[in-house]
């Protein structure tokens, strides 16, 4: 149950303030940790602000969505990422960067490294080559790159991996409408845009504060007044009786600041705004986590683990990607 999870317990916050705070607390460490012995103004001119660390968090999230939008199986073709990964890889993304600044891991990295692990924790199965022929570049460096920060992953998330999602909540609103609600006709039509509108929560920080069920709802609503329709008779009259009356005011209000959230969410960054600050993160990330880098390489080199082999991807049947020192508790 969600009330009883680690989302509810660890993961769900009471207001944007707070999340505005976290964002806030993790751009200060990162530059009081390594711009200690700078001054003031030279400080804000090497550094991200915490505003250039959203908005590169922000545009990583569009990034993330097109990517499992355009995730092919090198097998099968036909094979398309399923919602409930990209779903899970948003939450694993947010969740991350709450603690984490993009100076010290790039968001390019981690963005591969959570729909990898989502993956793997939706139950879609997939090899790291195979994962790997979706990515642009080097497919060993990519692989390399992900095993190795998919431990570190897994521990910011506080091993808190399950993720309750809004689909199966929406299931059971679109049910419990066709047998007690008859007024509206083909709840079925309704799908495209509850699609769409999941699609977009998941690009702003509704899915930080509030429960599945109050997201499903929101989708649902709305897909009804685009299309001309009223629901509120189902929701004040049959979904919350007069026994449950007390927590409708509750629901009304989350189900408006969603719609809200969603109408204003971000739409990506201009590609000029884009490649300033990653000029300007490329300046002043941390160098010991940067894989083009002599500290990251020289860090990585003291693990003295078996080098493993990564299995050869059907689709090569040539040969497989070999992938030095995997820091991993992955096999596959």
């Amino acid at each position: 149950m969600y009330g009883s999870s680690t989302q509810f317990q660890s993961w769900t916050f009471k207001d944007e303030h707070e999340l505005a705070k976290l964002r806030f607390q993790v751009n200060c460490d990162f530059i009081e940790k390594f711009g200690k012995n700078m001054a003031n103004m030279e400080r804000v001119q090497h550094f991200l602000t915490t505003e250039e660390e959203h908005l590169m968090v922000r545009s990583y999230e569009h990034s993330l969505r097109e990517f499992c939008k355009k995730f092919r199986d090198p097998r099968d073709s036909r094979i398309r990422m399923l919602p409930s990964v990209t779903t899970t890889a948003q939450h694993y993304f947010k969740r991350f960067y709450l603690y984490n600044s993009v100076m010290d891991y790039h968001p390019k990295e981690i963005l591969v490294t959570c729909v990898y692990l989502a993956c793997k924790i939706e139950e879609f199965f997939v090899t790291i080559n195979d994962f790997v022929y979706n990515v642009r570049g080097d497919k060993k460096k990519a692989a390399e790159i992900i095993l190795n920060n998919e431990l570190q992953l897994t521990q910011e998330l506080q091993f808190h991996l399950i993720i309750h999602q809004p689909f199966r909540p929406v299931e059971g609103l679109l049910i419990d409408i066709k047998t007690r609600f008859p007024q509206l006709r083909d709840p079925e039509r309704l799908r495209p845009y509850i699609e769409e509108f999941l699609e977009k929560v998941n690009l702003t920080d509704a899915i930080l504060l509030y429960a599945p069920g109050q997201i499903a709802l929101a989708a649902v609503t709305n897909a009804v007044s685009r299309l001309g329709e009223n629901l509120d008779h189902y929701v004040t009259d049959i979904l919350f009786p007069d026994e449950q009356k007390q927590h409708l005011s509750v629901l009304i209000e989350a189900v408006r600041k969603i719609k809200k959230m969603v109408k204003n969410a971000e739409p990506p960054l201009a590609d000029a705004v884009r490649r300033e600050i990653e000029a300007k993160l490329e300046k002043c990330r941390n160098q010991q986590n940067n894989p083009n880098s002599s500290q990251y390489r020289a860090h990585f080199s003291e693990w003295d683990d078996d080098d493993l082999p990564i299995a050869a991807s059907p689709f090569n049947d040539d040969i497989g990607l070999g992938v030095e020192r995997i820091r991993s508790p992955s096999t596959y």
